[in-house]
């Protein structure tokens, strides 16, 4: 472990493992929200880039596990139906992600942190644009182009993809199966674009490989709730917790 110590203390260490545990869990109750709550949490202790490297594969293999949990002909029946979603979204990823190097922490935190205040606030006051089955094109490439562009250089692109899934009225487990294809192939493009940007590298892979384990057990333990336990109720709690980590990023953004 002397390899991850140079990186980052023993103690953060502990508690980076404990926040994927946590960001495990929701995503296995709700199917979204690793991303924000890793960053977020991990955030508090790391900095924004160490964080950003460290939920890239927990991010790739929970998204593989719940995208195939119906199977592969669902999942790719998944990606036939949104992949002009999945193109631009894409393209916007791999052009942003060169972001992390030129913008300053404190921006970043801010442009990652509103956007899920704002979702999680909408939400909860019962808000939720409803865009009908067939929502004119632009709507969509629009959707998928800023989910692409936070995604790029925050490695959270769940806020505008969960609006815009619900606002499409998909029934619950198509629902979950698309959010984990869709973020499952924004997690390959964006390990892909981080390698690239040199967040991704020697030092920080295995930090990120390191944290794979708690996310994995926490997404098992999500899986048993959401089976058996009303998925209404803990959706509000998730979308509490992440005004909650949105209102730190943003105080971290503001305060410095």
């Amino acid at each position: 472990m002397d390899f991850l110590t140079d990186l980052v203390a023993p103690s953060a260490l502990i508690a980076c493992l404990c926040v994927g545990l946590v960001a495990g869990v929701i995503k296995g109750m709700v199917g979204f929200a690793m991303p924000m709550i890793m960053i977020s949490g991990m955030g508090s202790f790391v900095s924004p880039e160490l964080a950003l490297a460290g939920l890239i594969l927990p991010t790739l293999t929970t998204n593989g596990w719940q995208a195939l949990r119906q199977g592969g002909r669902a999942a790719w029946a998944t990606v036939v139906r949104f992949r002009s979603f999945l193109i631009v979204g894409f393209v916007a990823l791999v052009i942003s992600a060169q972001l992390v190097r030129v913008l300053p922490a404190q921006l970043m935190l801010l442009m990652i942190g509103v956007p899920i205040v704002l979702f999680a606030v909408t939400q909860l006051m019962g808000k939720a644009l409803t865009l009908g089955d067939n929502p004119p094109r632009w709507i969509e490439l629009a959707i998928a182009g800023f989910a692409g562009l936070i995604g790029g250089f925050s490695g959270v692109w769940g806020p505008p993809t969960v609006a815009y899934l619900t606002a499409l009225n998909v029934p619950k487990v198509d629902h979950v199966r698309a959010q984990g294809v869709i973020y499952g192939l924004g997690a390959a493009a964006l390990f892909g674009a981080h390698v690239g940007s040199g967040v991704i590298n020697a030092r920080t892979l295995p930090f990120s490989a390191l944290l794979v384990i708690p996310a994995l057990i926490g997404m098992w333990i999500g899986f048993k709730v959401q089976d058996r336990i009303d998925q209404s109720a803990f959706r509000k709690a998730t979308l509490l917790v992440l005004l909650i980590a949105g209102g730190n990023l943003v105080r971290r953004g503001v305060m410095g």
